[in-house]
């Protein structure tokens, strides 16, 4: 029986773009004959006119769906958005901006028939920014430490993942999705495939430093408590520091009565230092607290304006 690959690729201001990425593909499914193909297309409340190219895109071709999501939600989010509209037996996800190879999407397919869960592109020469690479690094450091993956898995956002790890991610309903960690808890037989990694051919990488930073806090607070265990760490060794400080003065004073003890600067530099982790710690804590008041309130992942397919168009709230 044939089997059917459906891709996902979250949109965000790729008018440009976005075109030359769907006839890149369908140039490669038509190579592949051994698959039939859907693509979807979530347009991630894009400034431009993505979603109009998307629209003509699905009226010129029945196996492609294009979502329009309400607002800005996310990398994550969109995926999540995709990953409910899918039907085939194997889902890649990739980015719209070109520098991820469309027509080397077979290697990746091949891993999965080998019987791998998931099969991550790993690039042999990155052509992101400077930024980016430091923070993808940043990034695959934080998530072995945090998200216990292995250090010799590359995660990109050019993968194939089996249906079934797709149906078990669907299940988290949550306000933060993080696809990495989905998938981490989901299935360890990960493999890596070598693949190669084009050049921006225009605009910027739609992550800034606060998308970065508020993406990694999505991941970290919603599928690890380890930041919570490091605070409590970090308080027993300042509380271990200020219990020998004061026996050492209370030993030195005794040994040496008459000497008058002055520490007007050191008191107050330990005072800030303390003060400060303990602002920390709260915040830590409260990003916890602030983001299980959020998912009791049923805060929606996403909300679809509009989905359209061939000709037909429907708006839908998710």
């Amino acid at each position: 029986m044939q089997k059917k690959i459906s891709f996902v690729i979250p949109c965000y201001a790729s008018e440009h773009t976005i075109s030359l990425v769907v006839q890149e593909i369908i140039t490669t499914m038509d190579d592949l004959q051994q698959y039939s193909w859907e693509l979807v297309l979530v347009n991630d409340c894009s400034p431009d006119n993505t979603f109009e190219v998307i629209r003509n895109l699905c009226i010129s071709n029945p196996n492609i769906i294009g979502i329009n999501l309400a607002r800005n939600f996310g990398q994550h989010a969109a995926l999540m958005a995709g990953f409910n509209q899918v039907s085939g037996d194997i889902i890649v996800c990739m980015d719209d901006d070109e520098q991820t190879p469309g027509n080397e999407v077979g290697k990746l397919l091949e891993k999965i028939e080998e019987g791998y869960d998931v099969a991550y592109a790993r690039y042999v020469s990155k052509k992101h920014s400077i930024f980016r690479n430091i923070g993808s690094r940043i990034n695959s450091k934080m998530t072995e430490f945090l998200l216990d993956k292995p250090k010799d898995l590359y995660i990109s956002s050019y993968f194939a993942i089996r249906r079934y790890i797709v149906d078990e991610m669907v299940k988290y309903d949550h306000s933060f999705p993080y696809v990495i960690g989905l998938v981490l808890r989901s299935t360890k037989n990960i493999a890596n495939v070598d693949v190669t990694h084009r050049e921006r051919q225009e605009g910027s990488s739609g992550y800034s430093i606060q998308k970065l930073l508020s993406l990694w806090m999505n991941g970290f607070t919603a599928f690890s408590v380890k930041p919570l265990r490091l605070a409590s760490l970090l308080g027993l060794i300042l509380a271990a520091v200020g219990f020998i400080s004061t026996i050492i003065l209370v030993l030195n004073k005794l040994a040496h009565p008459s000497e008058v003890m002055l520490g007007w600067s050191s008191t107050m530099a330990v005072m800030m230092l303390i003060g400060g982790v303990l602002l920390i710690v709260l915040g830590i804590i409260g990003e916890y607290i602030g983001r299980i008041y959020i998912c009791i309130n049923k805060s929606p992942q996403y909300i679809i304006r509009e989905k359209v397919q061939g000709k037909k168009s429907s708006e839908s709230l998710f």
